[in-house]
């Protein structure tokens, strides 16, 4: 739900050549947050909806909804696979590691959302939709996207201080779904 109406009322548009348009928004910031406490596949599905969604109710990123989906779940399976598979936070009580890795997992699944974007959405306009595309376009949506994922790697420090209660809200939802039949 945070990744929609961040998307949806915190964004600044950018018109790109051949009627196409990025924006700056920390949708992004919210779906990696989710992935570091909920874990890889829960976090980067919260993440897809909430972002699909935003594209469905958007007439300028309606026809991308389907690239934005796959490509959200993938920046929350990349975050929570350097979070929770490689680094192990969700099993550590040191503040100092726990930032560290999280941070170098949101670097990970917002460094892929950089590369991947404007990749996949060259071949996704050019072959499923069918419009021709140009490289110029995908080497101008990179400097875009990497300002944009700078500031949500800073947005995301201010957050990881309070990283040390993700361990307790995890119990909390651990708890609280098992009792109800949860995959846990």
């Amino acid at each position: 739900a945070l990744c929609y109406v961040i998307f949806t009322y915190l964004q600044i548009k950018i018109p790109m050549p051949g009627g196409d348009a990025t924006s700056i928004h920390l949708g992004n910031a919210f779906c990696v947050l989710a992935a570091l406490l909920l874990g890889g596949w829960y976090g980067g599905l919260a993440g897809a909806i909430g972002m699909g969604i935003a594209d469905v109710m958007d007439p300028i990123y309606i026809t991308g909804a389907p690239k934005t989906f796959i490509l959200k779940l993938c920046i929350g399976l990349i975050t929570g696979l350097v979070a929770h598979k490689i680094a192990k936070i969700n099993e550590s009580t040191d503040k100092k590691y726990i930032f560290k890795w999280s941070l170098l997992a949101s670097v990970a699944g917002l460094a892929f959302n950089v590369i991947a974007d404007p990749i996949v959405g060259y071949f996704y306009k050019q072959y499923i939709l069918g419009q021709p595309q140009q490289m110029a376009e995908v080497l101008a949506k990179w400097s875009a996207l990497l300002c944009d994922d700078c500031i949500q790697v800073t947005e995301l420090n201010i957050a990881f201080p309070r990283a040390g209660l993700k361990r307790s809200f995890c119990s909390i939802w651990k708890w609280t779904f098992r009792t109800v039949g949860g995959p846990w």
